[in-house]
């Protein structure tokens, strides 16, 4: 299975891609910290959207930098872009070939203002479009849904955050991720997990801070191919109005590891059990009275990394427990190119 062999090369990947990003993401950070960039508006899809959602904490917390996601129909189809004064304008995209994204980094150089790719493929078309690119280095990806080019994404944007911060602390916290990555292979608590919870039907998805991102991954990768109808929430936005959709056996999938929005996760899971009787399980690096797929307790600000490889573990086999095969997710190609 193609889906099972990509998510297993990830640590030979990561200890690969980045110490070859390094230099590049310095560059990046060196921009980001220029006089003239007072904030970054990163324009993305699918899978790089949800990495996009990681840099928003990630370059935020470390470096101090505002970040906005772009509107990509507003260059294209609108033809009404906003004034980008100020602004570094930054594109992700594992394929490079999405003409919504090319429109938007265009603009950006039409505003002459600083831009940059985040991208598998630097002899695309939105490689060719930016002054600067990173590379992700994730070799050829040949699943559908992405694995190893968005935790190689995830990658570049924690590279960014590191050299955002002063020190090298940053630099070597994101060294020992390709090791906890390889941990979590190694344990595979998320397949049984899969198979407790048994055939799903429907779910929702939570995550708050860094792994706000992991929960839009994690969603996102069992509607393509799982055909789940899986719904992605901040835990907090979760209580003000969604809790509602709970009933007795109902999935919730859940990220909660160990930092400043621990207690205020392990509370609302607690709530949730109790008060609904909704099935609970969570990624987490800590101790929780809930069906627990375990990854190593690390720095905050990289486990999304580990985490969404433990959710791809989960996805796999919750589509291998529903007779589909996640290589062939019906209606859908590698490369989507939307205008």
């Amino acid at each position: 299975m193609t889906m099972r062999s990509e998510i297993g090369e990830q640590p030979a990947v990561l200890e690969r891609a980045i110490p070859a990003m390094d230099a590049a993401a310095a560059e990046v950070a060196a921009i980001l910290h220029r006089p003239d960039v007072h904030h970054v508006l990163i324009a993305a899809r699918g899978s790089s959207d949800n990495a996009a959602r990681y840099a928003k904490y990630a370059w935020s917390a470390l470096g101090g930098v505002v970040v906005t996601l772009a509107a990509p129909s507003l260059y294209g189809i609108y033809r009404s872009p906003p004034r980008l004064s100020g602004a570094a304008v930054v594109a992700m995209s594992q394929s490079g070939q999405s003409p919504d994204l090319i429109e938007v980094i265009d603009e950006g150089r039409r505003q002459e203002r600083p831009t940059i790719t985040i991208t598998n493929d630097v002899s695309s078309p939105l490689a060719a479009a930016a002054d600067l690119v990173v590379p992700i280095h994730a070799g050829e990806e040949r699943s559908v849904a992405a694995t190893k080019t968005y935790t190689a994404t995830l990658a570049a944007v924690a590279s960014i955050a590191a050299h955002l911060e002063s020190g090298t602390r940053r630099i070597d916290e994101l060294a020992a991720i390709p090791a906890a990555v390889a941990a979590v292979l190694a344990r595979d608590d998320a397949g049984t997990a899969a198979e407790r919870i048994g055939r799903l039907g429907r779910a929702v998805v939570l995550g708050r801070g860094y792994n706000h991102s992991t929960a839009f991954e994690w969603a996102l990768k069992l509607q393509e191919t799982v055909y789940v109808l899986a719904h992605p929430f901040s835990t907090a936005d979760f209580a003000h109005g969604p809790f509602a959709l709970l009933e007795p056996g109902f999935p919730v999938l859940a990220v909660a590891t160990r930092g400043p929005t621990f207690e205020g996760n392990a509370e609302a899971l607690s709530r949730i059990r109790d008060e609904t009787g909704a099935q609970v399980v969570v990624i987490t690096d800590s101790i929780l009275p809930h069906d627990r797929i375990t990854i190593p307790e690390g720095p905050e600000w990289l486990s999304p990394l580990p985490a969404i490889v433990a959710a791809q573990l989960f996805t796999v086999r919750a589509a291998e427990l529903a007779g589909i095969d996640p290589d062939r997710p019906r209606g859908l190609t590698k490369v989507t190119r939307t205008t």
